[in-house]
């Protein structure tokens, strides 16, 4: 079976869209750039499935629009080696391997682990961080639609969740029985105290035994060429992933 892919749809939740208005905005956005598409319902369907694991050269240009995110970044498995002709408008999409079995889906034993508790719906992103050009600290705080297929966490911020407006959050997790290990990646807003800078780093966390919260720390990159770390925590705050849901966090947290 095709692994879905977690991270696209996890982008499109975030976005509030429904695979209609998906399909709809990624038209839009190649009619304004000159290369006219025939995104569909039903091609939403299959990136989102896994059934294609890979876009045409004229789509991923316009995902990258539509999203915000380099097309590495919205969980596409493999990269398409496509014939593109003179126009852009060449190729094919990839479809979907059998899937292998990789190393953290089994135990030490060689037997597949146990299923995970289902850590899918809205959750509440906080972390702390030191400004030295402000000489003090400062909280980030984000609604985020997470996601999980397998062992695997995806995390996108709503489009207006957050204390620093126009500041969208990605992660993206892998998680180990109580411990979640992976990558975050912030673009800052082009009007911030930052002008826009794109922040990434590494994360981990521990998942307190009742499954609403996750603890631990950040770490990554300064200004002033140095390697910083805090604290990070996920709290629960609903398991349902409607439009309805999301449109009710799609708000800045309150502090």
């Amino acid at each position: 079976m095709a692994t879905p892919n977690s991270a696209l749809r996890a982008a499109r939740m975030g976005l509030l869209m429904s695979q209609d208005d998906f399909a709809r905005a990624i038209r839009d956005a190649g009619s304004r750039a000159g290369q006219p598409n025939d995104a569909n319902k039903r091609l939403v369907q299959r990136w989102e499935s896994g059934v294609t694991t890979a876009p045409r050269p004229v789509y991923a240009r316009v995902l990258e629009v539509v999203t915000g995110l380099p097309i590495e970044s919205l969980g596409f498995t493999v990269v398409a080696q496509a014939r593109v002709s003179e126009d852009g408008q060449g190729g094919h999409d990839m479809e979907a391997a059998a899937p292998a079995v990789t190393p953290s889906a089994v135990s030490p034993q060689g037997e597949p682990h146990a299923a995970h508790r289902n850590y899918s719906g809205v959750w509440l992103s906080r972390y702390e961080y030191f400004s030295s050009g402000r000489d003090a600290a400062f909280t980030g705080l984000h609604y985020v639609v997470l996601l999980q297929h397998g062992n695997r966490l995806t995390a996108r911020s709503l489009p207006n969740g957050s204390s620093n407006p126009n500041s969208p959050l990605t992660m993206d997790l892998e998680i180990d029985g109580h411990i979640a290990t992976g990558t975050w990646t912030e673009q800052t807003a082009t009007d911030g105290y930052y002008r826009g800078a794109h922040y990434h780093g590494a994360i981990q966390m521990l998942v307190e035994p009742t499954g609403r919260r996750m603890t631990g720390k950040w770490v990554g990159f300064g200004k002033e060429f140095d390697v910083n770390t805090g604290p990070w925590e996920l709290v629960f705050q609903d398991a349902s992933t409607t439009k309805a849901t999301l449109a009710a966090y799609d708000r800045p947290p309150e502090a």
